[in-house]
């Protein structure tokens, strides 16, 4: 099947995915390729599967190189979870839907008529396969700044949480080793609807009780009580207000 069967390969496509990317290319056919789906090219190493296989590299690369010069405190275990968690499928296609990436591919007959769903895969790939392309036409700079930009969200959320889930193992690992005790915690308040409860929870080691944080989920509250926990066994002020 080749592209003229299901939809012209037209230039306001391309266009429209340049403005997303935020880049000009100088090869238009390398952004062409890279949104040509095997449903749709005369052959397969006509479709973007090859750029989807360069792209993978470069996002986990830069993803990597990122992690490892930003976060010089971070064990190798944790960079990997991080960047496993920023690379993944299900990640990469939720961005390109964000971005509208998944509206500019050209897809075949089975995959764009009768109202179906594009699989995800295809959507992920999209990303990596877009990625490849603004990697071979602008070199590698221009590739970074890219992903970083798209990714910069992602990451920082992921930091956090990473962060947060190190308080709990901290506090832990601090209350076995001076206080032979393992931390609970105990869930002192919550309110608002059902739907939009927000919960007080507070650490504990043997009879000690430290100041109450908030959040959104029990599992966000015990994490900052934690944090709270720490401030307060090392003299320092409390990064969660209790009220």
């Amino acid at each position: 099947m080749s592209p003229s069967d299901d939809a012209p390969l037209t230039d306001d496509r391309l266009e429209r995915c340049e403005a997303i990317l935020q880049y000009r290319f100088r090869d238009r056919d390398l952004l062409r390729r890279a949104l040509t789906h095997s449903s749709i090219a005369s052959t397969r190493l006509q479709s973007n599967e090859r750029m989807e296989f360069l792209g993978d590299a470069v996002l986990g690369f830069v993803i990597c190189e990122t992690l490892y010069s930003r976060y010089p405190e971070y064990p190798e275990g944790e960079l990997t979870r991080i960047k496993s968690a920023l690379v993944s499928r299900s990640t990469c296609a939720r961005l390109s839907r964000e971005l509208g990436i998944d509206a500019c591919l050209y897809l075949g007959r089975g995959l764009t008529t009768g109202g179906a769903r594009i699989p995800a895969s295809v959507i992920a790939a999209s990303l990596e396969s877009v990625i490849a392309a603004v990697y071979l036409d602008g070199g590698y700079d221009v590739a970074r700044t890219f992903i970083e930009r798209v990714l910069a969200h992602e990451l920082i959320q992921l930091v956090d949480e990473s962060l947060e889930e190190n308080y709990k193992s901290q506090l832990q690992q601090i209350s076995q080793k001076e206080f032979q005790l393992t931390p609970v915690y105990d869930l002192i308040d919550e309110k608002g609807p059902d739907h939009s409860k927000c919960f007080k929870v507070s650490a504990r080691i043997g009879e000690t009780l430290f100041p109450a944080a908030w959040g959104n989920t029990k599992k966000q509250a015990e994490q900052r009580a934690a944090h709270n926990a720490l401030c307060r066994l090392s003299g320092t002020s409390l990064p969660f207000a209790s009220d």
